[in-house]
């Protein structure tokens, strides 16, 4: 049998029950079942005997034979009750649903393997709808100590489809393509790593005699799945690296040196030296960049771009930077202009809220090549937009922005630009070789020197007033503060209810005129959002009161406290967001998670992981274990890695093994033509041509 033909090939799947499997599973043909893995496993590498049997044993696995079986009534409808025995006792075998067929297919005093959840009730032992086999059945068939339980639905369930029909198909499938099943890695490959042959690793993986045979079984499967994985993803990028031509930028010239030598009023840290050497090496090869830049909040990763673009200014190149929010643009716009200051180079903003006089201006200055960075949102990607010679798009928060839109990017110049992606959310190194695997990645692991920790710490609701005395004593040194109230898109209205609500109370204890408040929420028009920013970035307010609208693109060194009122409605990687609000300062800088007593075991994971560390990594690994990989970086994206057997958090090493290989394979053998590397070009083939996945990642 062909493992690609569908599975009404195997005996007892009519068409209607794989249109069921189809729609439920996503199982079309005999490949899909192969590979369609169980979830756990039940051990039945024990039989008992009816007279061990304990009052607390859960499940149990017994030879014997049914000596009667009758009908009893009860308070509504009937059961089925057959009793049961072996040489040792007695016990009842009990139905509640299904009885006419199973009386009439039971068969008296002939031996059977029953198996199930035990009862015990006034003295007696039961066992309520068991598994139940023929021993002389049980004999022929692929003999398992470890009963493999595979994923279901309800659907399936209510039209029959059991678990133990489900093991009949895969095991009649394997009986039948075992000794076609190809293999799928190189003889070297799997010697390296003392691999299972692929056939042997499908068979113990539905049908293991053994823990270690299952172990075995899934360490080949899940490398190989994670192997073809970085496969895709390391040819698409050295496929994209030989066809798509890069801008060469070969000076590093005046605006650079200017800018380093005179303006920049600090020591850039090492990390950010490493990540600029990166791009300056990638910029001068005359191959397309494409790298991340991944770096903690307040590690530096506008200076870095913004030299990035001082390098295509000094090869005649225009530049762009480009973010989510209008809040964000005009806060990269303020910096990248004040630091400027004094150069001959030209900077200007498009967002949404600029009038169309302006728009035309900046249009026509983009077009003569006398604006040499444009920072915006979105209004980049109007098509009336138009550079005379794009040298480099930044994008922040790159996981805000579709495929599409970046495309777009792509087309505003005849050669496409470099593209350097901006993240403030720092994502594990395992999950970033996955989702990025065809970007070059850069990492600033350091903050600049001088910047203190901001202090963290934990209160409950009843401690309001002490937390409100101690905002009082901060703003008498003259500092600010925050408070922000949790946003949930699902209930808009409740939100600003939470807001106005505390809006009144923080009012209450903070009355004006000797203190003065700021609001800030997402349903105010721009002009009155920035009338309000504005009024506490000149310290006219003390106190800002805003929902999540200033996660990012807020920057006042003066304010030192952050308050994030109902802390455990937060994620991780927004509480950590919200935190780099404050410390940027030469002050002490605090940030306090105000929750109710009512905490679930996440969120006090959550609450406790903020007040130990303020490694974006280290937060970012543990956000990955609560969260999963499937919606690390939000709907969006999420359902990229839908694996059918790896787990990127929980096989990281495997992972890095798989990775590794991959790049030695196509160092050595690009094409996959070698004689050796056959069953990898293969595989290879079959699955680019067949799965969905490709065309996600990245």
């Amino acid at each position: 049998m062909n493992l690609n033909y569908p599975i009404t090939y195997i005996k007892g799947i009519s068409v209607q029950r794989a249109t069921l499997l189809y729609t439920e599973l996503g199982i079309k043909t005999c490949n899909d079942l192969l590979n369609f893995f169980p979830f756990r496993y039940i051990d039945k590498t024990k039989f008992y005997q009816i007279k061990e049997l304990q009052p607390a044993a859960t499940e149990v696995q017994i030879v014997g034979k049914i000596t009667n079986i009758k009908s009893v009534a009860q308070k509504r409808g009937s059961r089925l009750v057959a009793t049961f025995q072996d040489a040792t006792g007695s016990m009842e075998l009990v139905w509640f649903k299904g009885q006419k067929w199973i009386k009439d297919a039971v068969k008296i005093n002939t031996p059977y393997v029953v198996y199930g959840k035990l009862n015990h009730y006034n003295g007696n032992f039961s066992i309520p709808h068991p598994e139940m086999e023929l021993v002389t059945e049980y004999k022929k068939k692929l003999q398992t100590k470890m009963q493999p339980i595979y994923p279901s639905t309800e659907k399936l369930t209510n039209s029959g489809v059991s678990n133990k029909l489900m093991r009949n198909y895969i095991q009649q499938l394997l009986q039948q393509t075992y000794e076609a099943i190809e293999e799928s890695l190189s003889l070297e490959i799997i010697n390296d790593f003392n691999l299972m042959l692929k056939r042997d690793a499908l068979l113990n993986v539905h049908f293991p005699k053994s823990q270690e045979n299952l172990a075995k079984a899934q360490y080949r499967l899940k490398f190989e799945e994670l192997f073809y994985i970085q496969m895709q993803l390391l040819r698409k990028k050295l496929i994209n690296k030989a066809k798509i031509k890069g801008l060469v930028f070969n000076e590093v010239g005046d605006s650079f040196h200017a800018f380093y030598d005179k303006y920049l009023t600090f020591e850039l840290t090492n990390a950010q030296k490493r990540v600029l050497k990166e791009i300056r090496k990638d910029v001068s090869t005359g191959a397309h960049m494409n790298r991340l830049l991944q770096g903690d909040v307040g590690s530096g990763k506008t200076i870095v771009a913004l030299l990035s673009m001082l390098l295509a200014i000094d090869n005649g190149f225009q530049a762009t930077i480009m973010a989510p929010t209008e809040i964000l643009a005009n806060q990269h716009f303020t910096a990248i202009s004040e630091l400027l200051n004094g150069l001959p180079i030209m900077v200007d903003i498009l967002t949404g809220s600029v009038k169309t006089k302006k728009r035309r201006e900046i249009h026509r200055n983009l077009e003569d090549g006398t604006l040499h960075i444009l920072v915006g949102t979105h209004a980049l990607l109007e098509d009336k937009v138009a550079f005379k010679n794009l040298g480099i798009a930044i994008i922040d928060e790159q996981h805000r922005f579709g495929v599409k839109q970046r495309a777009k990017l792509w087309a505003k110049n005849t050669l496409p630009p470099h593209i350097l992606v901006m993240t403030a959310t720092p994502i594990p190194r395992t999950l970033a070789m996955s989702v990025y695997g065809d970007l070059d990645i850069s990492v600033i692991d350091e903050l600049p020197p001088g910047r203190k920790e901001v202090k963290t710490v934990h209160r409950f609701d009843s401690n309001r007033l002490s937390v409100f005395k101690f905002l009082k004593d901060e703003i008498a040194k003259g500092r600010q503060v925050y408070v922000v109230y949790p946003l949930i898109q699902e209930s808009e209205a409740m939100d600003y209810k939470d807001l106005m609500d505390g809006y009144e109370s923080i009012s209450r204890e903070f009355p004006s005129p000797k203190y003065q408040i700021s609001i800030v929420h997402g349903k105010m028009k721009p002009a009155d959002k920035d009338y309000e920013m504005q009024r506490f970035v000149t310290k006219e307010t003390q106190i800002m009161v805003a929902t999540t609208v200033i996660e990012v693109g807020v920057n006042v060194p003066n304010a030192s406290v952050m308050v994030i009122e109902s802390a455990e409605r937060f994620g991780l990687s927004q509480l950590h967001q919200l935190r780099g609000r404050v410390g940027r300062g030469a002050d002490q800088s605090y940030c306090i998670l105000l929750s109710s007593f009512k905490l679930s075991t996440e969120a006090k994971t959550r609450l406790e992981t903020m007040t130990e560390t303020s490694d974006g990594f280290k937060i970012s690994e543990v956000d990955l274990k609560l969260r999963g990989p499937g919606n690390i970086m939000g709907t969006q994206q999420s359902g990229v890695l839908n694996l059918k057997i790896a787990d990127v958090v929980k096989d990281s090493k495997i992972l890095v093994s798989a990775r590794n290989t991959a790049i030695s394979v196509l160092q050595d053998d690009p094409n996959l033509s070698s004689l050796e590397n056959r069953p990898i070009n293969k595989a290879f083939a079959k699955m680019a041509a067949s799965s969905k996945i490709w065309s996600n990642i990245s």
